[in-house]
Formats: structure tokens, sequence, C-alpha cells
């Protein structure tokens, strides 16, 4: 059995720990998270245990990316599993900072970074990257790890991140890890506990819609053809309503006619009350 994770609360409690594994010259990997962790959330945290001596797992539900119309409340929590299966996968500490920690009285400043956070995501969930630099930039500078890994399945959140890390001159390495799937080919998300069980064989029919999307692309299809076309078949799949899918240069993310530069293919879609997103390279 596992010994416990230890739990820190705190800046400076944080920065304790880290100070000492720095002395000892090791070097420190940091993933953040919401909690309600999955295989994927895990994989992070060998990745990181792979490139780091030590490990950090952030576990924070921030606020500032929900709406008001949107899911904090009921979004899953579940500390005490959590932390069983950090340990299990190799995390050396829990930062696990409440909302008074990381907003504290009087808290003022928002991280906002533009251009790459404007379409997709931007255009459905306004406030949502401002929430994330916020956070992140936070969790960053309360940390400074050597490095810091993130999900390719939250790809435009992924590229925010990089983006404002440059920008501000974070020292920290920003790493992308390849989405985790289902065995059916469903990205992995705390939100799939949402689904139904019909919900959730519909949602297996995404990631095969992108991949037609993708072939026809790479085919010669108009990109134009091919989105509206991958559109049709995720409502004909059975999906509530389609917020996009859209095939965008792969760092910028602007529409883009032909696939002369790197490309990816993002989607968002609503399954009853459950909004699920996905990319993939094309």
């Amino acid at each position: 059995m596992n010994a416990p994770l230890p739990v820190v609360r705190d800046v400076p409690s944080l920065r304790n720990e880290i100070a000492a594994w720095r002395k000892a010259g090791l070097r420190v990997g940091l993933v953040p998270t919401m909690g309600a962790l999955h295989e994927g959330h895990l994989s992070l945290v060998r990745t990181a245990k792979e490139k780091a001596d030590r490990v950090v797992t952030t576990l924070f539900v921030n606020p500032r990316q929900f709406a008001p119309h949107e899911d904090f409340e009921r979004y899953p929590r579940d500390e005490a599993g959590d932390s069983a299966m950090l340990a299990s996968a190799g995390c050396d500490l829990l930062y696990a900072p409440d909302r008074a920690v990381m907003y504290p009285e009087g808290f003022a400043t928002n991280v906002i970074v533009t251009d790459v956070s404007t379409p997709l995501e931007g255009e459905f969930r306004p406030h949502f990257f401002g929430g994330v630099a916020t956070v992140v930039s936070k969790l960053l500078l309360q940390s400074l790890p050597d490095a810091a890994f993130f999900g390719e399945k939250d790809y435009q959140q992924l590229q925010v991140i990089k983006r404002m890390t440059r920008d501000l001159d974070i020292p920290v390495a920003i790493e992308g890890c390849a989405t985790v799937r289902e065995s059916d080919g469903l990205a992995m998300s705390s939100r799939n506990a949402y689904l139904n069980a019909d919900e959730r064989k519909i949602a297996a029919r995404l990631n095969l819609i992108m991949h037609d999307a993708i072939k026809a692309a790479r085919a010669g299809a108009a990109i134009a053809s091919a989105e509206a076309q991958a559109s049709r078949h995720i409502t004909a799949a059975g999906f509530t309503s389609v917020d996009y899918i859209a095939i965008r240069d792969a760092e910028t993310l602007a529409p883009i006619t032909d696939l002369s530069r790197p490309a990816r293919i993002l989607a968002a879609a609503w399954l009853g009350k459950t909004r699920l997103i996905d990319n993939m390279a094309v």
C-alpha cells in the first residue's frame, strides 16, 4: 500500500518543500489539475516523473474558469480519492490551496492573453482563458518548477499557457502531453462522468467523425467543406448541438485554407447537459 501523499495548502509550505528539493539539486515538475482525476491526469504525473526528480500536483477547482451558468458547484470533487491515485502514480506532493489562498480578499489582477485565446473556446466561453491564465500564472510563480505538464486534450488552453509563459518570461518549460483516450477513442475527461449510458455510446462517435474530416482535408477537400460535413455528422450522430468543429493553424489557431502548415482539428459539442471537447493533429 502506498504511503499517504503529503499535502500542503499554503504558499510558504509549498515553497519550503520545493526549496529543500532544490537544495538537494533535484529537478521539479508541476502538474496543475482541478481534481476529479482520471488516467489522463495520472499519465501527466508519470511523464513528469520521468522528466523530473520530484513532482507536485496541484488541486484547485478554479471558480474563475466557470461562468455563472456553468457547472462549478456540481464539478466532481474527491480529494481523498485523488490523493490516493496520485500516490500510486508516483506524485511526491499535493498542493491543495483553498479559494482564500489563491484569491485573497482584495485580489484585483487578471492575466489576459489575446490572439490565441480569441477564437473557438474564446467565442463560446469568453471568460474562460482569463481564468486559466490567471490561476496558472499564480501556480507557476508560487512553485517555480523546472517544467509544468499539461494535456493536449485541452489544446487551446495549452497554446494560451505557452504564449503567456513566453510573453511574461516565466522561467518554466511548458510540456504538452498526448491526449489519453478510452478504448473506444473518447478523450478522457472529468466531465465524462456526467454522461448517461446512451450518451456515452454517442460520445464515442466524436473522434471518429474528426478522423473522417482529417481524411477529407488530406484528400484535397476544401477546409470549409470538411468542417461543414463533420458538423452535420456530429448532429446526425445524436449530439444535441455543435459549438464548433474547425481545422486551424496548429500554433495560432487562425483559420486556414490549406494544409501547407501544421494544422489541428478542434471540436466542441453538447450531449444533453454535457459539453465535450476534443482535438487531433491534422
